[in-house]
Parts: C-alpha cells; sequence; structure tokens
C-alpha cells in the first residue's frame, strides 16, 4: 500500500530576487569573479579549452586599456575646462553659469567644482564659453 503524499498548504514563497546589477554593466572585478566561478565549477576530467582562457583575458585586458584611455580622455577635457565659464543643468534642473574653479576624479568619474559648486558632472555641461 502506497502512503499518500501530504498537501502542502499554500504555495511556498519564492524569494525576492532584486537585480544586484540594475545598469546591467559588468566591471573588470565583476568579469574576474564570473571566470573564476568557471574555473571552480569546470569538470577536471574535461578542462575547458586554455585558449578559450586565454582569449578572454586579452579581451578583459583590451576592455580594460579602452576604459583607461576613455578615462584619461575625459579627465583632460575636464581639466582643460578650468578658468573657463561653463553653463549647466544644476541639481534643481535650472540652468546655471560659473566658472570652473577644479576638477575631481573619482571611481564615479570626473566631476567639476563651479563657482562653488561641487559634484557638477560633465555630462551637465552644456555651454563652455
Amino acid at each position: 500500500m502506497t502512503s499518500p503524499i501530504p498537501a502542502t498548504s499554500g504555495a511556498s514563497a519564492a524569494p525576492s530576487t532584486t537585480p544586484e546589477n540594475p545598469d546591467g554593466v559588468l566591471s573588470q572585478n565583476d568579469f574576474l569573479q564570473l571566470m573564476v566561478a568557471q574555473l571552480q565549477a569546470q569538470n577536471p576530467l574535461e578542462p575547458g579549452n586554455p585558449n578559450e582562457f586565454v582569449n578572454e583575458t586579452a579581451e578583459m585586458t583590451q576592455v580594460e586599456q579602452i576604459t583607461n584611455l576613455a578615462n584619461s580622455s575625459e579627465l583632460s577635457n575636464a581639466v582643460q575646462m578650468i578658468g573657463h565659464k561653463v553653463t549647466f543643468n544644476g541639481a534643481s534642473g535650472e540652468s546655471e553659469t560659473g566658472t570652473v574653479q577644479s576638477v575631481q576624479s573619482s571611481s564615479s568619474g570626473v566631476t567639476l567644482t563651479v563657482e562653488g559648486v561641487s559634484g557638477v558632472k560633465l555630462t551637465a555641461v552644456t555651454e563652455v564659453e
């Protein structure tokens, strides 16, 4: 005789999944974590193609170099604005004008200080005189 399968009351609650990377942008660190996870999950009796590993590493290096070049270009363009009068979209959404006093570079990007207003993103600048 078979025993009945116990019925569950209600559906099991699925865990709430919020995306950890809502912008869908992978950093160099994310890429390395994926590559390490891939190597750890690899079957030792059937190793992956070593050429793929070399190609992935070369691609990562190439992306890193392009990113560094873009960042240095952005910083160079921002430094050239020092002393120039710029018009930018302020925090309130209104257009503001002032002279660029300094440039800051951080992991979040390049920002300007305009007439004492710090954190002005380059994308907010609409005109340079």
